[in-house]
């Protein structure tokens, strides 16, 4: 079917836009007329021009009659950019070809009723599967306003993350590695809680050849944060925001520089920011309420209420790279929304760490359910990857 390889090559231009184009979707479109691909082009990045408009913008003749292959239904309201729609009615493209459907509520089906009033022919959910599995990011984020969370760990055959001693480098190898800095590419934040920060002073960068760094994410109840540790040293370098869950400070914003503070209680949150950290406040309603009175201690950060306010400010998607208890605490809060488990061929035994801690489930019913989405191998590992069942 030569229609395939058309819409294969816009998803394979799609995927050029990994990590540049969030909280936007991944999109490629290819032109094609008597046969020939006469344009293509793909979404580069968030606030230049979409898929469409720089495929019309490669053409080097008319593409009056032509068929558009695009991975995803043209947008039809201007925002950073002018809708598709228009510069496809103005190129006089006569068919276009649609994977995945908008749920953007902006779009959801008004590009496609905008092409067909034109008298544009329009086939819709061509190779829908296909084009579906590059935006599941998107996807979630257009729908909830939250982070797509992925949960990612490294393990042994007998599924322990460390040794006895604590010692976890390295688990995989150098193949599963790099794997995990693309993860870091493609995904607009990164998550450790604060006992990661202690034992492994992480940098929490890409390390990759042109990656894009993300968000830097630490779950820190107590605001305990080193101020010596590498991610207190390169806050001004990376941006970096540590979610803590203090009933003395303002819940839900960002405080940051010199965020004006009376409460003397307040001084080491001073030391906190003169690092450039940004802080958001997001304690746990039901730990407050259990606190016993004047203790300094004991109130969770709220994972949830935490996603609520990434995604408000424009944080589309989550590596969590956390050790067992926050990863705990996610599954508990219900943010996970992919595992990403990659196990490579050692044993450790004894009673070493897990991937998840905490107490555990009674009986086998009560687990969270996991759905197997596809596996990849890196040198001697594998890389599962389960999809949460809701």
């Amino acid at each position: 079917m030569p229609e395939r390889k058309y819409m294969e090559r816009a998803i394979a231009l799609a995927k050029k836009g990994e990590g540049w184009c969030h909280p936007n979707p991944k999109v490629g479109a290819v032109i094609v007329k008597n046969g020939r691909v006469i344009g293509e082009g793909y979404h580069a990045k968030c606030g230049e021009l979409h898929a469409e408009r720089n495929a019309i913008a490669s053409l080097a003749e008319s593409a009056k009659g032509a068929d558009l292959y695009v991975t995803l239904e043209p947008c039809c309201h201007y925002g950073k950019t002018p809708p598709c729609t228009e510069a496809i009615i103005e190129n006089k493209i006569g068919r276009v070809i649609v994977g995945s459907r908008d749920p953007n509520p902006k779009v959801a089906g008004g590009g496609v009723r905008a092409l067909r009033e034109a008298g544009i022919e329009v086939i819709e959910d061509f190779m829908r599967d296909e084009c579906d599995q590059l935006n599941p990011v998107f996807f979630h984020y257009i729908s909830t306003g939250k982070p797509y969370v992925v949960m990612k760990y490294a393990m042994t055959l007998d599924g322990k993350i460390a040794t006895k001693t604590g010692a976890s480098k390295w688990i995989t190898g150098e193949e599963s590695r790099m794997a995990v800095q693309q993860l870091r590419h493609a995904l607009m934040g990164i998550m450790v809680g604060i006992g990661t920060v202690v034992a492994d002073d992480p940098m929490l960068n890409c390390r990759i050849e042109n990656g894009r760094n993300p968000v830097r994410i630490v779950a820190d109840s107590g605001l305990n944060i080193p101020l010596e540790s590498k991610i207190a040293r390169t806050a001004r370098e990376y941006e970096t925001i540590v979610a803590c869950a203090l009933p003395e400070l303002p819940e839900g914003e960002i405080l940051e520089g010199e965020t004006p503070l009376s409460d003397p209680a307040c001084g080491r949150l001073r030391d906190v920011l003169k690092t450039g950290l940004r802080v958001v406040n997001v304690p746990d309603r039901k730990s407050l309420e259990e606190r016993k009175p004047g203790a300094s201690e004991g109130c969770r950060t709220d994972l949830a209420a935490l996603m609520k306010f990434l995604g408000s400010a424009g944080i589309d998607s989550v590596l969590l790279e956390g050790g067992g208890t926050l990863n705990e605490s996610a599954l508990r809060a219900g943010i996970v929304n992919e595992v990403r488990a990659f196990i490579a061929p050692k044993i450790f035994g004894g009673e070493a760490p897990t991937p998840v801690g905490g107490e555990g489930i009674a009986l086998p019913d009560e687990a969270d359910r996991m759905k197997f989405s596809g596996m990849e191998q890196y040198g001697d590992d594998v890389m599962l990857r389960y999809i949460r069942e809701a």
